[in-house]
């Protein structure tokens, strides 16, 4: 924590499919921050793509989507742009495996105050969007790539299958099944959820601008959750 600058941090242990200790050192902000517990919710990052990704298995198992299918033939709102002539097929195991040739590695998120992009607009790289378009430029499944613009067509594709916003699903697939009852991959964060959260700060200590950044590439980066959530799901 000394050497990271980090004010705070939560752990759990998870050993033979059970958690064995939960704990938590510091504050959620520093100065004046409460102190942090297991509970204490922070921004998960790109942790986001794995409890993502077993919403997709799930929707395998149950027969609603195939990780082997062409994800254009499921995609309603948008459609993986064509090169030219050619019209590269990308699947749902390329896209969760970072394999499929997709651009835009990651994403800075936008701040508490500012627009923010719709789906659409981050895939298609239009304003208020800060990163570029997302298309394929590498042969579908040649080699891994990481790429969170990868992970935004993927969850264009359980949107536009489900016919229902992103959190809400992913709420009843993966995080109340798991039992992660103070995870949410709403965006913006609701009031109650922030109230207490982890505030982030950079390498050299100091906040981030307005405490936290957003993340309208939800399944990319938006999961709120808890040390104690994460051991759930992992024993789940």
């Amino acid at each position: 924590m000394r050497q990271l600058a980090a004010p705070g941090v939560a752990v759990s242990a998870v050993d033979d499919c059970e958690i064995v200790w939960l704990g938590a050192f510091g504050k959620t902000r520093l100065g004046d921050g409460d102190p942090v517990t297991p509970d204490t919710r922070f921004q998960a990052a790109s942790i986001s793509k794995m409890v993502f990704a077993l919403a997709v298995m799930r929707l395998v198992t149950e027969g609603r989507l195939d990780l082997d299918r062409d994800v254009n033939s499921y995609l309603a709102s948008w459609r993986v742009p064509s090169d030219g002539p050619w019209a590269p097929v990308v699947t749902l195991r390329q896209l969760l495996s970072h394999t499929a040739g997709t651009t835009v590695h990651g994403f800075p998120g936008y701040p508490v105050a500012e627009p923010l992009p719709t789906t659409t607009d981050i895939l298609n790289g239009t304003p208020p969007t800060c990163t570029g378009a997302v298309f394929v430029d590498i042969l579908p499944g040649l080699q891994f790539r990481y790429s969170g613009g990868g992970t935004t067509i993927a969850q264009q594709v359980v949107v536009d299958v489900l016919g229902r916003p992103f959190p809400e699903l992913m709420r009843d697939l993966v995080l109340e099944p798991a039992g992660m009852r103070s995870s949410t991959f709403e965006q913006p964060a609701p009031a109650e959820i922030l109230e207490h959260a982890a505030t982030g700060h950079l390498w050299h200590g100091y906040e981030v601008p307005g405490r936290w950044r957003v993340y309208p590439e939800m399944a990319a980066a938006g999961l709120w959750t808890t040390a104690a959530d994460l051991g759930r799901l992992l024993v789940a």
